[in-house]
């Protein structure tokens, strides 16, 4: 097949066109760079030192004599540059990795919440239109998350996305599949939220075959693909904004940093290997929607944690002590989380879990780059409101300069 990443210079977007390049398929690789100049804005860089994107393609030539093409176009304001790369290429599939990804990152200011909309929604509305204008007939697989459903404690498995209701008439009780609820928890998941709605309404208005997959939080650092060389390497985000918590914990143990809870660590969230989110990619491929089908949803994920148990296991590996600190998010202290996931399952996903060899992959890598690590970039400092931002810990070590009146 001929299949389009979209956003594949990204954390999840560069393994999964590596993995499907590596299948004998036609890559091509397209995305404005974004997260690249985030680093710079942030001030922080990558833990695994990246090459250009165009540098990692030739590396993956000379390994494996497979191309992946790279084109530079910004999905949320050169639509026609979109419009005119569908209707002479027509990809047989699209891959939509292309959006601001972390929620921090979202709640950081009010410039931070437009640049996030402007970017995730015009972004998936302008590839939906050009779709439906050049009339291609590419299966459109979307990364969401399972972040849009928010972590209220409801008691039941959250289903693959849709729910079969009653309600109240005149003529007393009839039945209606709805879309799950969404609640989302940051202005990041609100815009993965509206991108349901698109999906709906081109699914239905134009015929578009779409799969929608809501994953969990992403740890690990490598894949079969980019351990096939140095300069193929993921990128792997430490910071505050970018890291996600299990990878966090894993960089601040190598390093002899607290492992930073925020609240309670009583949280509950959905996870998945970067590993299986490729393998997962895959599998949704191979088992597209036909015209005219509802939008096909699945849960990603293969397990779920409270923060404090994966603190707490992290620490038992490692020695490592725990910090209790203040919650910049705005959330529950506590939940429960129950997830469907039997889709991937029945097509043939074996799981992989937070085995002690994995973990302990993260922490070498750790160690390995150590010299790349700002410890000030670590703490987590973006509030989801200005009283929360004021409260967060900037300074988990106890480093800054303490008065002695």
């Amino acid at each position: 097949m001929k299949i389009a990443v979209l956003g594949g210079d990204g954390f999840c977007g560069w393994p999964t066109a590596l993995h499907l390049s590596d299948q004998g398929h036609d890559v091509h690789v397209i995305d404005n760079l974004s997260r690249r100049w985030i680093d710079a804005e942030l001030g922080v860089q990558s833990l695994t030192p990246m090459d250009s994107i165009q540098e990692r393609v030739r590396i993956w030539k000379k390994v494996t004599g497979r191309t992946i093409t790279f084109h530079k176009i910004d999905l949320a304001k050169q639509y026609d540059r979109l419009r005119l790369w569908l209707s002479e290429e027509t990809p047989d599939a699209i891959i939509h990795f292309a959006e601001q990804r972390a929620a921090p990152y979202s709640m950081k200011s009010d410039s931070h919440k437009v640049y996030t909309v402007d970017n995730n929604v015009s972004g998936t509305h302008n590839l939906l239109a050009a779709m439906a204008e050049t009339g291609i007939d590419a299966h459109l697989v979307h990364l969401g998350t399972m972040g849009v459903y928010g972590y209220s404690s409801v008691g039941a498995p959250i289903p693959e996305g849709y729910l079969d209701v009653e309600i109240d008439t005149p003529s007393g009780k009839k039945g209606q599949e709805i879309l799950y609820p969404t609640k989302p928890g940051s202005v990041y998941h609100m815009t993965k939220s509206l991108d349901q709605i698109l999906f709906q309404f081109y699914a239905q208005n134009d015929g578009l075959r779409i799969t929608d997959l809501h994953q969990g939080i992403v740890w690990g650092t490598h894949t079969e693909q980019t351990k096939r060389h140095e300069q193929l390497i993921n990128r792997f985000d430490y910071d505050g904004d970018y890291g996600t918590v299990l990878n966090r914990f894993l960089i601040q143990a190598a390093i002899g940093y607290p492992l930073t809870v925020h609240g309670t660590g009583g949280q509950t969230r959905a996870f998945i290997h970067i590993q299986d989110t490729v393998r997962c990619i895959e599998l949704a491929l191979g088992d597209a929607p036909e015209r005219g089908d509802r939008v096909r949803i699945f849960n990603q994920m293969t397990e779920t944690r409270r923060v404090r148990d994966l603190a707490e296991l992290v620490a038992k590996l490692s020695g490592a002590e725990i910090a209790y600190l203040p919650n910049p998010r705005k959330e529950a202290a506590e939940n429960d989380l129950i997830v469907d996931n039997k889709q991937f399952l029945a097509l043939g996903l074996e799981p992989t879990t937070l085995a002690e060899g994995l973990l302990e992959e993260v922490v070498e890598v750790a160690k390995r780059y150590e010299h790349r690590i700002d410890r000030k970039r670590i703490p987590a400092v973006s509030g989801w409101t200005k009283d929360l931002a004021a409260r967060a810990e900037k300074d988990p070590e106890g480093n800054r300069i303490r008065s002695v009146s």
